[in-house]
């Protein structure tokens, strides 16, 4: 089976390269890094411009269009240079576009929709707690009761990334107890960052600096009923294909830093010289490289699949969390190798390897840890629950 990119797909993919060598290189995207505390609003703003922001989103509401394979070249290109930043576009296109895009009422639709392809608005998830990290479900403190009109929220969520400079935070709260089984009486709710009762609190972190994490507060925050999300109480079957969606974009953003990785390691081996000659003549670093290689075709093919087949409204949840599994190893691996290759300059913050090093680290741990996707991926292939 042909998973190769269309005519009109490998002619996106050309213009996002170009747009980003002008408009995003590496070392602007060094500079952004840099700035640990200052939200790049400059590269969001250079998005919206571009139109990155309506990208999966119907064009009736002002988007794009395009599906989850315009999603993958979008999110391989930007990832290239920007690495870690480019979770800039895609939090708000997960939380927002993709979530509200499918299942927002109408009146929904047309509130955020316009307003995220335009780039007015941003958003971020609430979905980790402090004592839960993937165990979301079941270290779940943060509910909602019902009152008059809607409801109240109280709980904190952790790792909410953007929170800070976000208008809308997606948050997955309990509004029923007495269930079976925990993933029912769960529901999602759409809320201002204004709202009272709100408070945000940002962490200090390894990688992706400049993008901002933030502990999230809720002390009887009111939610109005029109900011539910789909039904009350059945969240988690809504969010089931979001996360084959954000697994897969992940994945992609992955297969960009190698993308990244490979190309400065491929320079610098012809550039740099040791002991009489380039480095690249080393049989060691050209085993290094050939590794890398064979990752980046080996993360394309998985992720190619598991996109058409979701393009194909077909089940990929195994494969979601296989192409997250293989796309981070492969990355990490990479960008490791490919600070070794260059040595102490690998180290300096004048280069990119460093970033990539750093940004790429977190994908083996969020929004799932490599380990419990492992278990997913046994339980799916028929073994006992681990877990």
């Amino acid at each position: 089976m042909d998973f190769g990119l269309s005519e009109d797909q490998l002619a996106f993919k050309k213009m996002i390269h170009e747009w980003v060598e002008r408009e995003a290189p590496k070392s602007w995207a060094r500079e952004l890094e840099a700035k640990e505390h200052d939200w790049p609003h400059e590269l969001w703003d250079k998005l919206a411009k571009a139109g990155f922001h309506g990208i999966g989103i119907d064009k009736e509401y002002g988007g794009q269009g395009g599906d989850v394979m315009s999603q993958v070249i979008l999110a391989r290109g930007l990832s290239r240079s920007l690495g870690g930043l480019a979770w800039v576009w895609g939090i708000s296109s997960f939380a927002g576009a993709k979530s509200v895009g499918l299942y927002g009422s109408d009146e929904q639709k047309q509130k955020y929709l316009p307003r995220l392809a335009e780039g007015l608005d941003k958003w971020a998830i609430g979905f980790t707690e402090p004592d839960g990290g993937t165990d979301v479900l079941g270290a779940m403190r943060t509910r909602a009761k019902r009152v008059d009109g809607g409801w109240v929220l109280d709980g904190q969520k952790t790792w909410s990334s953007m929170a800070h400079v976000a208008d809308y935070i997606l948050v997955l709260a309990r509004t029923n107890d007495k269930v079976e089984k925990r993933h029912q009486g769960v529901t999602l709710f759409i809320v201002p960052t204004t709202s009272k009762g709100v408070t945000i609190r940002e962490i200090p972190k390894l990688g992706m600096r400049a993008l901002g994490s933030c502990d999230v507060y809720f002390d009887g925050v009111f939610i109005p009923d029109e900011n539910v999300l789909g039904e009350p109480d059945r969240a988690w079957y809504m969010l089931l294909p979001t996360l084959n969606n954000e697994r897969i974009v992940l994945a992609s953003l992955c297969l960009g830093v190698i993308d990244g990785v490979l190309e400065d390691a491929l320079q610098y081996m012809g550039e740099r010289h040791a002991f009489g000659g380039p480095i690249g003549r080393f049989q060691i670093l050209q085993h290094y490289v050939a590794d890398m290689a064979m990752g980046q075709l080996q993360t394309e093919l998985v992720i190619y699949k598991t996109a058409w087949l979701q393009s194909q409204h077909l089940p990929c949840g195994q494969e979601s969390n296989m192409a997250k599994v293989i796309a981070s190893e492969h990355a990490g691996i990479a960008a490791d190798r490919g600070l070794q290759i260059f040595g102490g300059m690998g180290y300096s913050a004048e280069t990119d390897m460093q970033r990539y090093w750093r940004d790429v680290r977190l994908f083996r741990i969020g929004p799932i840890t490599n380990e419990m996707a492992r278990n997913g991926i046994a339980e799916n292939l028929g073994l006992p629950r681990s877990f």
